[in-house]
């Protein structure tokens, strides 16, 4: 069984700069780290492999050439082989274009059995990208899964976060999964000898002319939206804690929005 999973190296900082001229991510000086949903999304699909016993997982992200590490920590953590598409054609890619770079890739791997993404990044958070590459390669999807269970025939289990709850499904390969971290999931730290034997992986670099498809559709010509203007939200404002309790509290935040109130009809 061969499975793919696309991951995205991320910014680790809440405080995200943007070039006013590009309206790209300004990355230098600012430490990455492998998306934590894409983390989760490569721990499952290893833990598949595993379990069904035999097959390969692929790792795939399209980044910067310092993307490889994101990709070393996946093969560090279970991968088989990691391939980074990487070039210059490929910078400002909007999710659409960035969709169609990576089912391009998913195509040149030949045929595949699953993808495992993340259910977003936590730069962009459009939780568009998943969805887009199973549009591309015409594979069914199913997003916000929390958990995956495959028994002896490769049927799947897959429990679907909802509002009220969850939705428990049942499907098939070929198939694409958008996952979602369940809250007690904690990013781990390979050991030692497992870093050292993902030096030893196989790892590919594809530009756009070994990647080949439509190069109209790449990058910037190949985006259907564009950042237009970037700001920082103005401040909110004053703030105010209550630091009482029950009933003293609650005439508290009275007397506050009363006074809000006053200041409202003037």
């Amino acid at each position: 069984m061969k499975l793919v999973a696309c991951v995205k190296q991320v910014p680790d900082t809440t405080e995200v700069k943007v070039d006013p001229k590009t309206h790209t991510l300004v990355r230098d000086g600012v430490p990455s780290i492998l998306n934590p949903y894409d983390h989760y999304a490569v721990e499952e699909c290893v833990r598949i492999k595993e379990k069904i016993g035999d097959g390969s997982v692929i790792v795939i992200t399209m980044g910067p050439p310092q993307a490889r590490s994101a990709l070393m920590k996946c093969l560090a953590l279970g991968a088989d082989e990691a391939v980074l598409i990487s070039d210059k054609a490929f910078a400002g890619s909007d999710t659409f274009a960035t969709a169609y770079t990576l089912a391009q890739a998913i195509r040149k791997l030949g045929s595949i059995d699953m993808v495992f993404c993340g259910q977003q990044a936590i730069d962009g958070d459009t939780a568009q990208v998943g969805p887009e590459i199973a549009q591309q390669l015409g594979m069914p999807q199913v997003t916000y899964v929390e958990k995956i269970e495959i028994d002896d025939k490769h049927k799947l289990t897959i429990h679907k976060q909802t509002e009220d709850g969850y939705h428990i499904l049942e499907a098939k390969a070929p198939l694409l999964l958008a996952l979602l971290p369940p809250t007690s999931f904690q990013p781990g730290n390979p050991p030692m000898s497992r870093i050292l034997k993902a030096k030893k992986k196989p790892f590919n670099i594809w530009d756009a002319e070994k990647l080949g498809g439509d190069k109209s559709k790449f990058g910037l010509d190949g985006s259907f939206t564009q950042v237009i203007k970037t700001y920082t939200p103005p401040s909110r404002g004053e703030c105010e804690i209550i630091e009482k309790e029950g009933k003293e509290a609650a005439k508290k935040l009275g007397e506050i929005l009363l006074k809000h109130e006053a200041l409202i009809k003037r």
